[in-house]
């Protein structure tokens, strides 16, 4: 008896994998190709950072947009199943934060090279400025904040973050020698605090408005 039970759920098993049923339900959530655009995507963004042609803050700017896609990917399989439409919207996400890396790499001058005592990780180095690199990440995310919530354009942030490629030039120019002076890092605090007073008067005068 308990082999012929043996026997039918065997057959059983059998005929839903030949119907295709077992495939169907592993598949329903399996995104090989997205998985492998956002690896490549990865790899891109500290291709950048390594090159230099990435600050650190846009680098951490555009991690923060690949956890949000893979968390969307993750809302959209918790219930066992990713509809075609909703991998289009994944697949439309991917194709924009690539085309982001790729132009950010493409418009940048190199701010720096790995091993090189100008670059801004070269160990116990005078040129080492982490406190300004803080705000730069700081005023970055700051940026992004207002861009969600609205209150700052895409328009408006272009520009922003402009502004902040232009002082990671003139850090990456002051790091050129080994060496940032006093008044060198005055020059850049200075910078760095006038881009972050017109990010929160963009951000009052929006709120204000609405």
């Amino acid at each position: 008896m308990k082999s012929k039970l043996l026997t039918l759920s065997l057959l059983a098993s059998a005929l839903f994998a030949g119907m295709g049923l077992a495939p169907v339900m592993a598949q329903t959530t399996y995104t090989p190709g997205i998985d492998q655009t956002q690896a490549a995507i990865s790899t891109r963004i500290q291709e950048g950072l390594a090159s230099g042609r990435i600050t650190p803050s846009e680098a951490q700017a555009l991690y923060r947009r690949d956890r949000e896609i893979q968390m969307r990917e993750n809302q959209f399989k918790a219930n066992g199943d990713a509809s075609p439409q909703e991998r289009q919207q994944l697949r439309a996400d991917l194709s924009f934060l690539s085309a982001e890396v790729e132009r950010l790499i493409a418009n940048r001058d190199v701010v720096g090279q790995p091993g090189y005592p100008g670059y801004p990780g070269y160990p116990g180095n005078a040129g080492n400025t982490p406190g300004i690199d803080n705000r730069q990440i700081n005023i970055s995310e700051r940026i992004d904040e207002g861009v969600r919530t609205g209150r700052i354009t895409r328009r408006e942030a272009d520009r922003l973050y402009s502004r902040e490629r232009r002082i990671a030039r003139h850090e990456a120019a002051f790091k050129s020698d080994g060496v940032v002076t006093q008044q060198e890092r005055r020059q850049l605090r200075n910078e760095l605090t006038a881009l972050r007073q017109e990010v929160e008067r963009m951000m009052h005068n929006r709120r204000e408005r609405g």
